[in-house]
């Protein structure tokens, strides 16, 4: 029976994305671990060429529900006066990824000095997504019998224009920030293109702000442990996102100890508490990498064993540069 309700679950969670169109974005729980998904205007924000790879499985209880691919690429262009950047994604959710969507996105952030320590990145993203079923994979709430499982006929009716569908997307954002502190705005899907398959269906506009600060609490600002641990940082931040109605605050803090660093979140709704996020990371000159896990406090904790993501960044070296440029100090995960 607890099997049967987990495919229940996933079904209704597979009907409701490709009848009603009202999907919302994947949500990332490493936020700086993959900046331009958040904000454009993070193109190019650490100067040097940098790559990012993240994977996330969340919910793989139910028979991996939702499995999420990204690579980005951005770096810091002198003759451009700013970041640009690119970013590939893959998200499949249902068994087998029977609802796939793709994108490609290039993006440009054009960075300016607002005062003696304060800069401002102002980023555009322009993409083209992809989102595609596998009729024959899907599994709806009226196939299933409650002993012998998926036996019976469906009257779900597969899309008449296809099931593949393309679609253009723009996202803009902004950046300010000084020495130890950096908050920012972007909203995504400008336009709301149509991504249902069944007639036209906009895809909600979805609106983040976040702002975070680095505090040292050494007793030296460049003191180094025997251990070869460098300066403690704290990092203190807040996340709030909203779309489709949704709102999403997300509470977090991060103790960087160089080479190591160790995070919590907490992320909840206007109604409900959603998952507790714990991470930790290695970073070691031009490399780090990063796992994290969300602990799934809502109503639906006890079927979907919450959510793993794990990162990878690589910094190349900076190429040779007329202008000294300021990289922005923000957490690496």
């Amino acid at each position: 029976m607890k099997k049967v309700t987990k495919i229940a679950l996933l079904a209704a969670l597979l009907v409701g994305a490709v009848q009603s169109g009202k999907a919302q974005d994947v949500v990332f729980s490493q936020f700086y671990a993959n900046p331009m998904y958040m904000n454009p205007a993070f193109a190019g924000s650490k100067v040097c060429p940098r790559i990012s790879i993240n994977y996330r499985s969340q919910w793989p209880a139910l028979v991996s529900a939702f499995t999420t691919v990204s690579a980005s690429y951005d770096q810091y262009i002198d003759a451009l006066h700013g970041g640009i950047g690119a970013l590939l994604m893959t998200d499949r959710q249902g068994d087998h990824g029977a609802l796939q969507t793709s994108s490609a996105a290039v993006m440009y952030a054009f960075r300016f000095q607002l005062g003696r320590n304060v800069w401002v990145n102002a980023g555009l993203k322009a993409g083209v997504t992809n989102t595609s079923l596998e009729w024959d994979g899907l599994r709806f709430p009226d196939m299933i019998d409650p002993v012998a499982g998926y036996i019976l006929s469906t009257g779900a009716k597969p899309p008449a224009d296809g099931t593949s569908k393309w679609y253009l997307d723009f996202d803009a954002g902004a950046l300010i920030y000084g020495q130890s502190w950096y908050a920012g705005f972007s909203a995504a899907h400008l336009t709301q293109p149509s991504n249902g398959f069944y007639g036209v269906t906009k895809l909600p506009m979805k609106f983040t702000g976040n702002i975070g600060g680095l505090i040292n609490i050494a007793e030296e600002a460049r003191r180094t442990s025997s251990l070869g641990l460098g300066t403690p940082v704290l990092s203190p931040n807040f996340i709030y996102q909203y779309q489709a109605g949704f709102h999403y605050f997300n509470y977090g803090l991060y103790l960087d100890w160089m080479p190591f660093l160790v995070g919590v979140w907490f992320r909840n709704g206007l109604e409900n508490a959603d998952a507790f996020i714990f991470q930790v990371g290695f970073q070691q000159d031009y490399f780090k990498i990063g796992y994290s896990y969300d602990v799934t406090v809502s109503k639906l904790s006890n079927n979907t064993s919450g959510a793993h993501e794990f990162s990878i960044g690589i910094l190349l070296p900076c190429p040779e540069k007329k202008h000294k440029v300021k990289a922005i100090r923000c957490p690496s995960f």
